[in-house]
């Protein structure tokens, strides 16, 4: 046997486990509401992972994921953990700005840490205003982002993917990115424009976040509920329910339980397992 011939082939065999292991994807979901730990086992059926919050989510005076973290991880889940960040008209100034970042940068890792989550836990700040950052933003998401890290948790953000039709076509995770400096950021880009996004599907291979638009991404949110109405591709997507939102396989769509849609790396992409 011709030992060149071996070797040539197994490191053709190498290399293509290696690109197939490197192109995997995994599904999951986030909402802003705790689905109940009785539906849990019902949408691991469909979903390798979900997002946690770790303070009140956007729009609600409450946090139903607290204290949920053992049961979601025992029903299998791996974990996108979220901390919601400021709105502009809060920030006022950069001095201001900064405070505050330093202030939530402590108040996400210590309810990080009362939720059972490891060190090096990725939790991601959202985002929520889109477009270029201006000056007070950029100081608090960057007070936020050395704050978390400081910690010995790593630092994510949920932002925009899309061009922002009203900034020049900027987009926030490249504008985020091109002024982190030498920060290590994790990315979790939002466009539920169609194309690139799919719709409200359940792809056992969903897509790669790169193709969300944002290279670098390690997490896509392709999916929300409800849908935007607008007049760009959100408006084209499919499959969407009637009243605008994107229903789980495999539960009823009358317990509510709607949910926006991600593709990621990994199976847990917080790397928030215990086990």
């Amino acid at each position: 046997m011709d030992l060149r011939w071996v070797t040539a082939n197994a490191a053709l065999i190498l290399s293509c486990a290696t690109l197939q292991a490197q192109s995997s994807t995994y599904l999951g979901f986030d909402r802003n509401i705790h689905p109940g730990d009785a539906n849990l086992k019902a949408l691991r059926q469909t979903f390798s992972y979900t997002g946690y919050w770790l303070n009140n989510p956007p729009g609600e005076k409450t946090n139903t994921w607290t204290g949920h973290r053992a049961a979601v991880e025992s029903a299998g889940f791996g974990f996108l953990v979220l901390f919601n960040g400021r709105l502009y008209a809060e920030l006022k100034t950069e001095a201001k700005a900064i405070r505050l970042g330093q202030a939530d940068a402590q108040a996400a890792t210590a309810a990080a840490r009362r939720e059972g989550f490891p060190r090096a836990t990725v939790i991601f700040l959202d985002q929520e205003q889109g477009g270029r950052m201006l000056p007070e933003q950029r100081a608090y998401i960057y007070a936020w982002v050395d704050g978390v890290t400081a910690a010995g948790f790593r630092a994510g953000i949920y932002c925009s993917g899309a061009p922002s039709p009203d900034a020049g076509h900027v987009v926030t995770a490249e504008d985020i990115r091109q002024n982190a400096g030498a920060r290590d950021i994790v990315y979790w880009a939002t466009n539920d424009s169609c194309p690139p996004a799919p719709g409200c599907t359940f792809p056992e291979h969903p897509p790669d976040p790169a193709q969300s638009g944002v290279r670098f991404a390690e997490v896509w949110q392709f999916a929300e509920s409800p849908h935007r109405k607008v007049k760009d591709g959100a408006a084209r997507c499919a499959n969407y329910s009637l009243d605008g939102n994107c229903y789980p396989p495999g539960v009823s769509a009358g317990l509510g339980l709607h949910v926006d849609l991600n593709s990621a790396t990994s199976p847990d992409p917080s790397h928030g397992r215990m086990r």
